[in-house]
């Protein structure tokens, strides 16, 4: 069952104000979307972390084992794993004193999605962060006109 409510564009902009942010889900894979959003936040002048268990370095930097692994504590996630796994991201972010949490299209479920509000974490779901992070281009900024069109850009 889908609890999910609508994320407003406060909520947004607030997220996006934040300048130190991990990215849970880069990957060897280049293919892979959390590598795009590690990317994009990088070169729009974001402090970005990468976060995966299972690598050292990603892109030359070093990339980190949990949240907790971090040189410093970051103000938000964006959180690109298989849903089975957001609710160990959404755990390890609470532990490590996080309290933005985006969980970007696809590593939605409904247990990391109320794990964040019955813990008073700010979080965004079932949205793409690069319709938001501006300047929005490529296919991106497309899809936000897209959104905007049909009335699915938060409000």
């Amino acid at each position: 069952m889908d609890v999910i409510e609508k994320a407003r564009q406060v909520d947004v902009d607030d997220f996006l104000g934040q300048k130190k942010i991990a990215v849970v889900g880069v990957s060897r894979k280049s293919t892979k979307f959390g590598n795009a959003v590690y990317k994009e936040m990088k070169k729009k002048g974001y402090t970005v972390y990468a976060v995966n268990p299972n690598m050292e370095e990603y892109m030359g930097e070093p990339c980190y084992r949990d949240l907790k692994s971090l040189p410093e504590k970051v103000d938000g996630v964006v959180i690109v794993v298989h849903p089975s796994k957001a609710i160990h991201a959404v755990t390890d972010a609470k532990e490590a004193g996080i309290t933005h949490i985006w969980l970007q299209q696809g590593s939605y479920s409904d247990e990391a999605y109320r794990f964040c509000k019955d813990n008073n974490i700010n979080v965004i779901a079932k949205e793409c962060i690069l319709m938001f992070v501006a300047p929005v281009d490529s296919i991106h900024k497309f899809h936000r006109w897209l959104w905007m069109v049909f009335g699915k850009l938060p409000k």
